[in-house]
């Protein structure tokens, strides 16, 4: 699937949904650290991915590696760890249990 020119593997829907994670709230994709590409989750990466598991070091927070299934939107990592769980463009809600798998994209 392509949203705003930018491939997410593993999609099934529009707003980025994969078969792992598919909620109302399940719709963001997340740019991986190792290959710089976009997947709905972890479980996607492993499926499609480069085969590493490098995390965001911290002092990449301040890069566009989030986006929001619903606007299409890039937003920063930072952004994304301290939005209340909603995209800062467009206000659609974002799936809070996400924050149980951030050791697996983002340096903690």
């Amino acid at each position: 699937m392509e949203i705003q020119g930018h491939i997410i593997q593993g999609a099934i829907d529009n707003e980025t949904r994969c078969k792992h994670y598919h909620s109302e709230l399940d719709r963001v994709a997340l740019k991986f650290y190792c290959c710089e590409s976009y997947f709905p989750c972890f479980q996607c990466h492993i499926e499609y991915g480069c085969g590493a598991s490098d995390v965001w070091p911290k002092d990449h927070f301040d890069k566009k590696a989030v986006m929001c299934g619903t606007c299409g939107q890039e937003i920063t990592i930072n952004e994304y760890l301290n939005g209340s769980n909603q995209c800062p463009h467009c206000a659609a809600a974002f799936n809070p249990g996400c924050s149980l798998h951030a050791h697996l994209y983002f340096e903690v």
